[in-house]
């Protein structure tokens, strides 16, 4: 990246109204995106709208709790993100919808460190209050995420193996959602659920990004999927992780309390090929940096179109 266009760049994020920057600490609109995924597994198990004060506090401790989390992430690896911004950030043809604002804003010095912390407290506050009343097991998980997702970021140069705990991480969201709307849930569908989320994040998400983010990753020395097992074996194992997905997702509706007829099962299986499989496969074929962003890009949409096939499912009446 040339001067000019990283003066460009430095412009445009001086003139971001503040609450913007704190925002993009947050990752906001992939946060968003991502509180479909809960809002999906509770309405996939029941079948129908939960009562109207536990689906309002549940939203607000949805967001609050992903607000916390991704910000977290930047607040226990503000060293590592410091180094990988002194590399710069190579252009790409594909935007990435983790930094729409700004990528790393407390790495890059737009926000002081402590107001980060403050920033992160402030939600997981937030976000605690919410989980208690909803059901104190909601609390227990929201907890356990947090402490995980700093696991996460220790690892960094530890082990690619911690890929192993981004997947559950991702994963918790759904299941506290669930125990926020049915203190007894079948536990098999719960274990469903899991696998099926827990293999879309990791083929769909983790190991997508951080190929796209190998090249400064391997300059830091991070040990992630793509640096370690190179990016042949990576294209493989997320093609093998997409396909445990879709499997599994048909499973999700099949295990449900509710009846979700095949057109549904058809669409949920169709929606996975399209944001999916599609791009993994081209992302085997052609094993770019944009082609694994992409497919990034559109996997963080999944829980969305999934949960619009439930709402319409609500909606109609089964």
């Amino acid at each position: 990246m040339n001067s000019s266009t990283h003066a460009d760049i430095h412009r445009k994020i001086v003139e971001l109204p503040r609450y913007k920057i704190f925002m993009a600490l947050s990752r906001t609109p992939h946060g968003v995106i991502d509180m479909a995924t809960p809002c999906f597994a509770a309405l996939v198990w029941l079948g129908e709208f939960p009562p109207f004060w536990v689906t309002l506090l549940g939203l607000v401790t949805a967001f609050a709790g992903y607000t916390a989390v991704y910000a977290l992430n930047d607040v226990v690896d503000y060293a590592n993100d410091q180094k990988k911004m002194a590399l710069g950030v190579p252009e790409s043809s594909v935007r990435d919808i983790d930094g729409v604002w700004i990528r790393h804003p407390l790495a890059q010095g737009f926000l002081p460190f402590k107001n980060g912390v403050y920033w992160v407290l402030a939600w997981a506050f937030v976000a605690i209050i919410g989980a208690w009343i909803l059901n104190p097991v909601c609390l227990m998980i929201f907890l356990a995420g947090c402490i995980l997702e700093t696991l996460y970021c220790r690892m960094l140069k530890i082990t690619h193996y911690r890929v192993l705990v981004s997947g559950t991480v991702k994963t918790l969201g759904a299941v506290a959602a669930i125990f926020a709307v049915d203190t007894s849930p079948s536990p098999g569908f719960v274990a469903i659920l899991f696998l099926f989320l827990y293999f879309w994040e990791i083929g769909g998400q983790n190991i997508p990004n951080d190929w796209s983010d190998i090249h400064e990753d391997r300059q830091i020395g991070a040990r992630t999927v793509p640096v370690q097992l190179g990016i042949q074996r990576s294209a493989i194992l997320i093609l093998g992780c997409i396909l445990m997905a879709l499997l599994l997702n048909v499973w999700v509706f099949k295990f449900s309390r509710a009846v979700y007829e095949p057109v549904y099962l058809a669409a949920a299986l169709a929606t996975g090929i399209y944001l999916l499989l599609i791009p993994a496969i081209r992302l085997m074929m052609s094993q770019s940096d944009e082609n694994a962003m992409r497919l990034f890009n559109r996997g963080s949409h999944y829980p969305v179109v999934l949960l619009a096939i439930v709402l319409i499912r609500i909606i109609l009446g089964g």
